[in-house]
């Protein structure tokens, strides 16, 4: 079986923006509470956050054929 080449992207879409697989349908959805954080603690959680989501994601469970965030 060949691996999978996925790779975290950014999007701009009418209606959308953020980060994708290439892969499937998967979208991160930021959460979780920035109140008393500097903006560097803030982005360093949303980093740390997107990319644990996106290298534990099953790309089978995110088929393309629903994707449409935008």
């Amino acid at each position: 079986m060949q691996a999978m080449r996925r790779k975290l992207v950014w999007v701009e879409r009418m209606n959308f923006q953020g980060w994708v697989c290439t892969e499937c349908a998967w979208v991160f959805k930021p959460s979780g509470s920035i109140v008393d954080e500097s903006i560097d603690e803030m982005k360093m959680h949303y980093e740390q956050q997107r990319d644990k989501e996106f290298a534990s994601h099953v790309c089978a469970e995110h088929s393309r054929a629903t994707r449409n965030p935008g």
